[in-house]
């Protein structure tokens, strides 16, 4: 199966290193409340807010703000929020997608247009670069999870379709329909996975130089600041003296 793709270091910083925590727990909140809002309370019968519960848990959000988040929705006062999906191209031609929610659609799509238009990206229709992306399940487990074989078998058992194994994790990939189902199973064989969610996994990636990446991870860190957008993804891969450089 497939080596370990470097568009996840990309994908995966929304919240972990450079966003304020409080920022993090507060859109994954946010997520509980729409899908709570959107289906069921219980997270057993709304496979939605069950990912989500699952998302703000291995994030270490605290059991008391995700019921209350849970409980919010049940409210005749919640917040009523459109999801929103923009579509450009970042700094060298990279594919960017942002996903918000957002009470107020023309604040939200004045400010993402005004950070593409700024920091050397173009703001692009629906769907301009969305095909070049599919819309998959995602489970990360640690490496001491277990070995790539038994982690692969295990997946395999799931129904997953591909695990990409490295020193730091494994990630497992299913079809979108499927998260829910593989990563319960998942959860049997292997424990509590790291993150469970719903990503777009580039068909291919665009690799960019020191200069390039510099610029596009300030366009994305400044997404994912804004406290409409939920997550950001791009097609870019760096190589290894690209990445040494960054840190």
């Amino acid at each position: 199966m497939a080596g370990h793709s470097k568009w996840a270091n990309i994908q995966h910083r929304k919240g972990r290193q450079d966003a304020a925590r409080s920022k993090l727990f507060s859109k994954l909140a946010k997520e509980i409340t729409v899908a709570a809002k959107m289906g069921d309370p219980d997270p057993d019968k709304n496979p939605r807010l069950r990912l989500a519960v699952k998302e703000a848990k291995s994030s270490s959000v605290p059991k008391d703000v995700i019921d209350r988040a849970i409980k919010k929705s049940m409210g005749g006062d919640a917040d009523s929020y459109d999801e929103i999906r923009y579509e450009g191209y970042g700094p060298g031609g990279v594919a960017v997608i942002v996903e918000a929610m957002t009470d107020n659609r023309n604040r939200t799509a004045s400010n993402v247009r005004s950070y593409f238009a700024k920091l050397g990206g173009n703001l692009a229709e629906t769907g301009a670069v969305s095909f070049m992306f599919d819309r998959k399940g995602q489970i990360v487990y640690p490496a001491a999870a277990g070995d790539e074989d038994s982690v692969m078998e295990a997946a395999i058992e799931a129904g997953a379709e591909d695990v990409e194994s490295s020193e730091e994790n494994h990630v497992i990939w299913c079809a979108m329909e499927d998260l829910n189902d593989v990563s319960t199973a998942l959860e049997t064989a292997l424990g509590e996975a790291e993150s469970t969610r719903l990503v777009w996994k580039p068909q291919t990636t665009t690799e960019l130089d020191a200069d390039g990446a510099q610029k596009l991870l300030k366009l994305l860190d400044t997404l994912e600041d804004d406290d409409d957008v939920q997550n950001v993804t791009a097609n870019a891969e760096f190589s290894d003296e690209v990445l040494a450089g960054l840190e």
